[in-house]
């Protein structure tokens, strides 16, 4: 059973670890998704809240629909993504650790693990 994070809704945090899996090659380009039925049952989730983890995939057209078939990993879906999880991660998480960064007054070398201080 998967620990959920209750500040995110279960389906973008199922979103998330497609996400990843396609974007480490887990799971390739034209290869297809694991079915919802499979996915809410390993989670122990509705099938609806899988559903709408991959609309959301499909939106961000990184994932395609093959009638009668299921959903399949897009062309071009690792390239996609990357772009739209860097733009995320700059708008959104970089800020924040920014002024956490700046807050905590962390210089380089102690970011990047040799120890000093300023």
């Amino acid at each position: 059973m998967t620990d959920w994070n209750d500040t995110q809704p279960i389906f973008l945090q199922i979103r998330q670890q497609l996400i990843e899996m396609i974007l480490r090659g887990t799971i390739p380009e034209g290869e297809a998704l694991p079915s919802v039925r499979q996915i809410a049952m390993d989670l122990s989730v509705n099938p609806l809240t899988v559903t709408k983890a991959y609309r959301s995939l499909v939106d961000l057209d990184v994932v395609t629909k093959k009638r009668g078939l299921g959903m399949y990993v897009a062309e071009n879906a690792r390239v996609k993504l990357l772009a739209h999880e860097r733009e995320k991660f700059l708008a959104e998480d970089w800020p924040r650790i920014r002024a956490q960064i700046e807050a905590l007054e962390l210089n380089l070398q102690e970011l990047f693990g040799k120890g000093e201080r300023r």
